[in-house]
């Protein structure tokens, strides 16, 4: 399936039914009154966070979305039925924004969160809602109101742990293919990854993270260099980014300080918030390099590329050092997770007016 990440639709709540001006007429009842019902509210147009989904392709060949209006009011006291509801599916993590103003409405960010995006009109009133003591044979009644109508920029920002971050071909789908249930495309040739791929990690029982492979970043991404960096965004909610460096590359005149430092750059441009997020390196394809050459080669990239966080040494192919990474990781997801998680300290004297 096509994946697609960004889309633009327009929505359309249903009109509320009109009233109706009626009035009751049956042999021997010779002052029947009015008995004009009320008309129907228009259906609403909702949006469902759906878990099943990760793509927005649906919405990039359905752009207009519309509920039915309300039934018109009748007779006899008969009030118009309300006209019937559409629900949205868009998967979790989808950001809803007016395409007009860029105002961001709504974000879906649990699965099976149901939200209004646009709200039915309320139907017309009959004259039976007119009948008073002076009024007893009104001929008022009231058109149905309009519904909301919309224009929505839909993005989709997938929710993950972790992030990969690096360049094409520095072997991120090999990790992820080795420490997940992910199935990405693997070959020797830069992007083969083309969109976002998610893997749920399994460290043990009920223990368990999910980790993002976004395309390969090279210099010049933020000028459209590449595939961009237009899926950077997919890493904003990330708690943890792996910058995973090619240790060995086919090309001697490659430099991997060069280019680590060059992605570092291309993540500065894009978002300094991402920037700041807190970032390990991770140096992969060490079954190519010799063993008696890989602590100085180690040493000597870690002191040219001025790095103080911390560093994991792997080969994903062979999964050497995989296992102690992951184990890092969750321990790093499961504290963040405790943090967010903790209750938030109020001013005793304030307490009377926090809220619950």
């Amino acid at each position: 399936m096509k994946f697609v990440d960004e889309a633009f639709i327009d929505i359309a709540a249903g009109d509320g039914g009109n009233g109706c001006v009626s009035f009751r007429h049956e042999k021997y009842k010779e002052f029947g009154g009015p008995n004009g019902g009320d008309g129907g509210r228009g259906g609403h147009v909702f949006a469902v966070a759906d878990p099943n989904l990760n793509t927005l392709v649906d919405f990039r060949y359905s752009r207009r979305h519309e509920a039915k209006r309300g039934e018109h009011g009748m007779g006899s006291d008969m009030f118009g039925a309300a006209g019937a509801d559409i629900t949205l599916k868009m998967p979790v993590g989808t950001i809803i924004t007016d395409a007009e103003t860029g105002e961001v409405l709504y974000e879906l960010l649990t699965p099976g969160e149901v939200i209004t995006i646009a709200k039915g009109g309320d139907g017309g009133f009959g004259n039976l809602r007119f009948k008073s003591a002076i009024n007893r044979a009104p001929r008022q009644k009231t058109p149905g109101w309009p519904g909301e109508k919309k224009n929505l920029k839909l993005e989709l920002k997938v929710l993950a742990d972790v992030g990969l971050l690096g360049m094409p071909n520095a072997g991120k789908s090999t990790f992820i293919t080795a420490v997940s249930n992910a199935r990405p495309k693997i070959a020797d040739y830069p992007f083969t990854t083309l969109h976002p791929n998610l893997g749920v990690v399994r460290v043990g029982p009920e223990q368990s993270f999910v980790v993002a492979d976004i395309p390969g970043l090279i210099e010049g991404a933020s000028e459209g260099a590449g595939l961009g960096h237009q899926f950077l965004r997919h890493l904003q909610r990330t708690r943890l980014l792996l910058h995973i460096v090619d240790l060995a590359p086919f090309d001697d005149a490659v430099d991997p300080v060069a280019q680590a430092k060059a992605i570092v750059n291309e993540l500065k441009k894009y978002d300094q918030q991402l920037y700041n997020k807190p970032r390990w390196l991770v140096l992969n394809k060490l079954d190519m390099v010799p063993d008696d050459e890989r602590e100085a080669r180690v040493k000597d990239f870690v002191k040219r590329f001025k790095w103080k966080g911390p560093v994991f040494e792997i080969s994903a192919l062979t999964r050497e050092g995989c296992e102690s990474l992951i184990h890092a990781i969750f321990r790093h997801v499961q504290s963040e997770q405790r943090t967010e998680n903790e209750p938030v300290e109020v001013d005793p004297r304030f307490a009377g007016d926090a809220p619950t």
